[in-house]
């Protein structure tokens, strides 16, 4: 069984993830993790990889920053009454324009197409995303690994995991000089590598305590896999 990761998709076809894991070989007996951020920015907003992933045994997605956007949103799937009108708070509308600004439109305009046909699919969605883990570990080849959205803000290497919270793993904008655990590599997205160096652009970033694996797909750069077990990069092209 070989462990891969990948992230900040970001409407990405699903066909063009299927062509990623073919190139990479992946079988049943693999397991993909998808470091969050599946949605949102581009094409469908990613609703056909989330109605992928409720039929994947063995991909797991992780909680990213805007799946959390989505769900804190998740009033405009409610049925329209007058009481859901009045209900629409000054908060609520805060929340449903900073998504928009933030990408999440293609994706709510599909999952509305979607009420319409198959709403069961779209409460599925919702379902799922809400379950979603905000971490995992894993420990591979005598390595362990920290598998997170974002990084962690308010960083200390005595706090447990638990002790985090939501926003710490899932907004975090780590510096290159950053430095997580010693023992444990930390695997994440949500910073465009090419943030840290324009020669990063589309590429897989290492330091020395962690690895970012956002790799710019909605810029127009291929999306990737880092393979655990042995930390071979996978580009679509």
């Amino acid at each position: 069984m070989a462990v891969y990761v990948t992230s900040d998709l970001h409407g990405l076809e699903l066909e063009k993830l299927k062509s990623l894991l073919k190139k990479a070989g992946f079988k049943d007996s693999d397991w993909l993790y998808i470091l969050g951020d599946v949605i949102d920015r581009q094409n469908d907003g990613g609703v056909e990889i989330l109605k992928w992933l409720l039929e994947q045994p063995n991909v797991q997605l992780i909680l990213g920053n805007h799946e959390a956007m989505l769900l804190s949103c998740d009033f405009v799937f409610d049925e329209i009454t007058e009481n859901s009108i009045r209900s629409l708070s000054a908060e609520k509308l805060e929340l449903l324009n900073n998504y928009n600004d933030n990408g999440g439109g293609v994706t709510l305009k599909a999952l509305r197409e979607l009420m319409q046909t198959d709403p069961d699919t779209v409460a599925d969605i919702l379902d799922y995303l809400r379950e979603a883990p905000l971490y995992e570990t894993v420990s591979l080849n005598g390595k362990d690994f920290l598998l997170v959205h974002s990084g962690l803000d308010n960083f200390d290497p005595k706090k447990p995991l638990s002790q985090y919270s939501a926003d710490d793993l899932i907004w975090a904008w780590p510096d290159i000089e950053t430095h997580y655990f010693d023992d444990v590599i930390t695997v994440f997205g949500h910073t465009p590598t090419m943030s840290y160096d324009h020669m990063s652009k589309g590429k897989i970033l290492h330091t020395d305590t962690w690895i970012d694996i956002d790799v710019g797909v909605p810029y127009g750069c291929s999306p990737a896999l880092l393979r655990l077990d042995d930390l071979e990069e996978i580009y679509l092209d």
